[in-house]
């Protein structure tokens, strides 16, 4: 499997539509912001998985020893069922691409 390492540059402006058709009907990302049915994203890099204040995960979601960064979404994104063997309904990104940008896109939109 390719890391981050190896990836493409990644393109926020394309990732932001990414975001947009694949993650927002789950997934917000401002500050402040409310949970859908996945979590709110803002301070999603460094944040260990499962630990969004706010958001009710399961008790397998809470075991789960994932700290978010660029290697390890990068790498979620691929097959987030392997990954974290959890009831999801996002299918993954197999574009090495897409998931640069969508990762850069977070980047920002999480941190500012």
């Amino acid at each position: 499997m390719a890391s981050f390492e190896d990836a493409p540059p990644g393109d926020a402006k394309s990732g932001h539509k990414i975001f947009q058709s694949k993650c927002a009907h789950c997934h917000t990302v401002e500050k402040g912001a409310g949970h859908k049915h996945g979590p709110n994203l803002h301070g999603l890099f460094g944040k260990q998985y499962g630990t969004t204040p706010g958001y009710s995960y399961s008790t397998a979601s809470k075991n789960i020893d994932v700290i978010w960064e660029e290697n390890s979404l990068y790498d979620y994104l691929l097959n987030p069922k392997e990954y974290i063997p959890l009831k999801k309904k996002f299918p993954g990104m197999k574009n090495p691409q897409e998931r640069a940008d969508l990762i850069a896109y977070l980047k920002e939109a999480t941190t500012s």
